[in-house]
């Protein structure tokens, strides 16, 4: 049974096996339905005629797929045929035209489909009233036409509208779908560069700081050895926050969420973090001032990270490129923003690197980029420039409320 199960022909060769049968059986019951007469009369016509006529109905029926109009316009002239030679048009003798509407209110519009219905109802009305069998009650020649027509037609209609709402269904969800994964590509590279900024802001800071540290050891080890064992000691620890702080970032590489379970909330830096970030110059030579205007208030995760990794990076810079000892951190806490700026005096000689231009953002490289980008991340914005009285500045605004709520 299996074996012959898997000789069938595919889907068009079953399809053209279905139409077989169903127009052999249409076929069949029009014998039995030539022979229907009204109750109390007995049948006056041969079979023949309505045999024939049914048997080309039926015969076109495979085509109703392809030409659905041709196809219920030769079904119809036949069932007007059989409804003129005065046979009785049961169900069984309108069952082709029936099939056919269906196929067409499927594969058209409504319109098409009603016009053909509602023309087949009055054409067939008006046989059954002037041509039809006699005797026969007016309800029934004016109210089965119309039945038995418009059922097939409403059905097929709903088919129709079923089907191109499950097309439009499957449409939204593939379109939701390809949102879902543009949305998650982006989620996923802004993220990327997310970590790309912390990365580059924790290993320049980290280094830079133990880079001048050694240089202090190395210049102060047989002059100042008390001092040097001192600097070794803040070597150390600068040592031990770079790794802290690069673990914590890594760390958001092995999970999807974004968030290391295994870490604690002070591995995330934060205002808060600052006089630790400004001590930790101290050892590099440079003084660090951090101002505060306003009553402080609770940021947004996104900015109060963003904020400490501005004041980090331009303090690097300082460090890096501004031949200064000191440096100034202002915080101003505004109704809707924090007004953030960094300020040296240096002059333009840079410390360590002979090609720099002073300053914060001395030398080229990706320190006043990733400033940019973290501060429109969180809607807000980041200047920087030359002072008129020498040094640089680096000023940042960012909103006290979560970008876009």
């Amino acid at each position: 049974m299996i074996e012959i199960l898997r000789q069938l022909p595919g889907p068009p060769g079953r399809r053209r096996l279905l139409d077989a049968a169903l127009s052999l059986a249409l076929f069949a019951c029009a014998l039995p339905g030539s022979q229907v007469a009204f109750p109390g009369k007995d049948p006056e016509l041969s079979v023949w005629p309505g045999l024939l006529l049914a048997g080309v109905a039926c015969a076109v029926l495979p085509w109703r797929r392809k030409r659905p109009r041709a196809t219920v316009a030769v079904i119809f002239v036949c069932t007007t045929v059989m409804s003129a030679l005065g046979y009785l048009l049961s169900v069984m003798m309108l069952a082709p035209l029936m099939v056919a509407l269906h196929t067409l209110a499927v594969s058209t519009d409504r319109r098409t489909a009603n016009t053909f219905a509602f023309t087949g109802i009055a054409v067939l009305t008006g046989t059954e009233l002037f041509l039809g069998p006699t005797g026969e009650p007016l309800v029934l020649k004016v109210l089965s036409p119309a039945a038995w027509l418009l059922l097939p037609t409403s059905l097929g209609t709903v088919t129709r509208l079923r089907g191109a709402w499950l097309t439009a269904e499957r449409a939204r969800a593939e379109h939701a779908e390809r949102t879902r994964e543009e949305e998650a590509r982006r989620r996923v590279t802004e993220e990327r560069l997310r970590i790309a900024r912390d990365l580059h802001d924790v290993v320049a800071h980290h280094l830079v700081l133990a880079n001048l540290q050694a240089g202090a050891v190395a210049r102060s080890l047989r002059a100042r050895p008390e001092e040097a064992a001192e600097t070794v000691v803040a070597l150390t620890d600068t040592t031990a926050s770079a790794l802290r702080e690069l673990k914590a970032t890594v760390g958001l590489l092995r999970h999807s969420g974004g968030v290391d379970p295994g870490g604690s909330a002070d591995a995330v830096p934060g205002v808060a973090h600052l006089p630790d970030l400004a001590a930790s110059f101290r050892g590099a030579g440079l003084s660090v001032t951090v101002d505060v205007e306003g009553e402080p208030r609770p940021l947004p995760s996104g900015a109060d990270v963003t904020a400490y990794r501005i004041v980090q990076e331009a303090l690097t810079n300082v460090t890096k490129h501004a031949a200064t000892g000191s440096a100034r951190v202002r915080l101003s806490y505004l109704p809707e923003r924090l007004d953030l700026s960094v300020v040296n005096e240096g002059a333009s000689t840079p410390r360590s690197t002979p090609r720099s231009s002073g300053g914060v953002a001395g030398g080229g490289g990706y320190g006043l980029v990733g400033m940019r980008e973290r501060a429109r991340a969180v809607g807000g914005q980041v200047r920087t420039g030359h002072r008129p009285r020498g040094g640089f500045e680096v000023v940042a605004e960012l909103p006290l409320t979560p970008s876009g709520s």
